[in-house]
């Protein structure tokens, strides 16, 4: 038997996403750091940072989460939490499904591109609100569905 999960279930969950997402960005960035003898990221008067080793990092990321939701539902952090991601009507999700939850998800981290203008601290707190916003949708929505759910038409259930 499902039942829509609460908020609370979901964020804890994430928490122990983030431990497994730092993870990746250490395995990835050691690869990177190996496939260019060193040179990923150079420093003299400036840090510079090669042009394609971000949007790597995002993707990679972003395929752990599509990956996970596609093979049975649920992240390593959503398994100890009994939680699954599903469609609307308790199936398994699409990939289109997954590709949109994990963009609209991710859009408030475009906020970091204000950083050289307003300051790396607040570019910082700006995206930590986008995401605040995102989820605070799950408290009003009659389904708990955050925004990112219901651009995806996806929801959380807890799994009895």
């Amino acid at each position: 038997m499902d039942v829509i999960c609460p908020l609370w279930r979901r964020l804890i969950a994430l928490v122990y996403d983030l431990v497994a997402t730092l993870a990746i960005v250490m395995v990835v960035g050691l690869l990177c750091q190996l496939a260019t003898r060193g040179q990923l990221i150079t420093t003299g008067s400036q840090v510079h940072i090669a042009w394609w080793y971000q949007p790597l990092q995002a993707v990679v990321v972003a395929a752990y989460f599509v990956v996970s939701w596609l093979r049975g539902g649920q992240t390593l952090g959503m398994r100890p939490w009994r939680i699954r991601v599903t469609a609307g009507d308790g199936g398994r999700i699409s990939a289109r499904q997954a590709l949109v939850r994990v963009l609209v998800a991710a859009l408030p981290l475009l906020l970091l591109l204000l950083a050289p203008a307003l300051g790396l601290k607040t570019a910082l707190w700006a995206v930590a609100g986008g995401w605040v916003a995102w989820f605070a949708t799950a408290l009003f929505a009659p389904r708990r569905r955050a925004l990112h759910d219901l651009a995806a038409g996806t929801e959380i259930r807890l799994v009895l």
